[in-house]
C-alpha cells in the first residue's frame, strides 16, 4: 500500500499544467450536465406540457433510473470486469441521445402548437429522462469509484465539475431565451439551440474521457492499480457501508433535504409577478451558482473531523421550516429577497458538505476499499436523491 502511495504522490506532482485535474473537473461537469439541462428547461416543458408536474415527475424518473444502475453495480461483480473507459464512452453516448430526444420531436412535429404534437411526445420525453438516469448512474459510479482512488484533489474536481455545469446551463439557458423573443416559436428554437449546445459539449466530454488515457499521469496510475482491481459483492458493499455509516447517512439525509425542495417546489411552487417565467429561471441559476461556490471552497479548507460534517449534514433540516415559512408565512417573507437568499443557502450547504463527505470518506478506510467506499457514497447519495424526490410531491400540498 505504501509503493501505492508513494506512486500517487509521483503522479500528483507530474500533472502538467493540470491536465488531469482540469479532464476530471470537465468530465465531472458533463456528468450532471444533462440532468441540469432538463430540469433548467423549465419554462419550454411547462409550456409543451402545461397539466403535468414536469420537474416532480423528472426527478423521481431520474433518480430512481440512476440508482437501480447503481444498485446493479453493487450487486454484480462482473460489472468490475469491463473497463473504465467503455463504461465512460457508453453512459456519455446515453446522454447525448437522451438530450437530443425534445428537439427531434419538435422536428416531427414541425409545429409549435400543442394540439399538433405527437401522441406518446409526453412519454417519450420522460423516456428520456429514464435513459439519462441511467447514464448517470454508469458515469457517475464509475468516474468517482475511480476518483476515490486518486488523491483528493481529483475528487473535489469531479464535484466541482458536477457543481460548475448548473451554471453552464444556467447562463446558456438565459442567453438562448433572451436572445429570442418571447413567442412560442422563440421559446421552440430558443430551447433548441440550448440542448444541442448542450449536446456539443457532452460529445467533447466523449473525447476528454478517452484523452486522460493518454496522459502519463494517468497511465502510470493505473499500471500501479491494475493488480487492485477488486470484484464488488453485495457482501463487500455492506461490509464497507458499515464501516463509514455516518458519512453514508449523511450524504442520504443532505440530498433528501435539498431534493424535496429543488427543483420541484423552487420551479413549480412558487410565483413572481416582477419576474414572471423568469422566477424559477433565476432560482435554479442561484442554487446552482451557490453549490459551485460550496463545491469549490473545498479546494482552500476542508473540514477535517467527519463527525462535524454528519451533524451539519442533519441540522439542514432546518431548511424545511424555513421554506415553509417563506410559503405560508407573513407577506414579506414571500417575497423574492427571502427566498433568493434560502436558495443561495440550500446551494452553498449542499455543495461544500457533500464535498468534504466524499473527499474525506474514502481516505478513512483502506487504501484497498476507497474505490468501493466511493460507490457506497454514491448509492446512498442516490438513495437520498429518490428520497428527496419522492418528497417533493407533498409540496404539492
Amino acid at each position: 500500500m505504501e509503493a501505492v502511495k508513494v506512486s500517487i504522490d509521483q503522479d500528483e506532482r507530474r500533472d502538467t499544467c493540470r491536465v488531469a485535474y482540469i479532464i476530471h473537473f470537465l468530465l465531472g461537469a458533463g456528468n450532471l450536465l444533462p440532468w441540469n439541462a432538463l430540469i433548467t428547461a423549465v419554462d419550454y416543458f411547462a409550456y409543451l406540457y402545461p397539466t403535468k408536474h414536469i420537474e416532480k415527475v423528472f426527478s423521481v424518473a431520474y433518480m430512481i433510473s440512476s440508482v437501480l444502475v447503481l444498485l446493479m453495480m453493487m450487486s454484480w461483480g462482473g460489472w468490475s470486469r469491463t473497463t473504465l473507459r467503455l463504461r465512460m464512452n457508453v453512459g456519455y453516448s446515453m446522454f447525448v441521445m437522451s438530450l437530443m430526444v425534445p428537439p427531434v420531436i419538435d422536428w416531427a412535429s414541425s409545429s409549435t402548437k400543442l394540439e399538433d404534437r405527437p401522441s406518446g411526445a409526453y412519454g417519450l420525453t420522460v423516456a428520456a429522462v429514464v435513459i439519462c438516469g441511467l447514464a448517470d448512474g454508469l458515469v457517475g459510479g464509475s468516474l468517482i469509484g475511480s476518483a476515490g482512488k486518486l488523491p483528493k484533489q481529483y475528487m473535489q474536481a469531479v464535484f466541482a465539475g458536477t457543481a460548475s455545469s448548473g451554471i453552464i446551463i444556467s447562463v446558456l439557458r438565459i442567453i438562448t431565451k433572451a436572445s429570442l423573443p418571447q413567442t412560442p416559436k422563440g421559446l421552440q428554437i430558443s430551447a433548441h439551440l440550448y440542448f444541442m449546445v448542450a449536446t456539443v459539449f457532452l460529445l467533447c466530454c466523449i473525447i476528454f474521457s478517452n484523452l486522460q488515457y493518454k496522459l502519463p499521469v494517468m497511465q502510470e496510475y493505473y499500471q500501479s492499480l491494475q493488480h487492485d482491481n477488486t470484484l464488488c459483492s453485495g457482501t463487500r458493499f455492506w461490509a464497507v457501508a458499515g464501516k463509514i455509516k455516518g458519512p453514508a447517512f449523511a450524504i442520504l439525509i443532505i440530498y433528501v433535504v435539498t431534493l424535496s425542495i429543488f427543483p420541484g417546489f423552487i420551479a413549480e411552487d412558487l410565483e413572481s409577478k416582477l419576474l414572471m417565467d423568469w422566477y424559477p429561471i433565476l432560482l435554479i441559476t442561484v442554487y446552482n451558482l451557490a453549490d459551485l461556490i460550496g463545491k469549490s471552497l473545498t479546494a482552500f479548507y476542508v473540514i477535517q473531523s467527519i463527525t462535524g460534517a454528519i451533524w451539519a449534514s442533519i441540522i439542514r433540516l432546518l431548511f424545511y421550516p424555513l421554506f415553509i415559512l417563506c410559503l405560508h408565512g407573513p407577506k414579506w417573507l414571500k417575497s423574492e429577497v427571502p427566498m433568493i437568499a434560502l436558495t443561495f443557502l440550500l446551494g452553498v450547504t449542499n455543495g461544500y458538505l457533500t464535498s468534504v463527505l466524499m473527499i474525506q470518506t474514502p481516505k478513512s478506510v483502506p487504501f484497498s476499499e476507497s474505490e468501493l467506499s466511493a460507490i457506497v457514497m454514491i448509492v446512498f447519495l442516490g438513495f437520498g436523491l429518490v428520497g428527496g424526490s419522492v418528497l417533493g410531491w407533498f409540496w404539492i400540498l
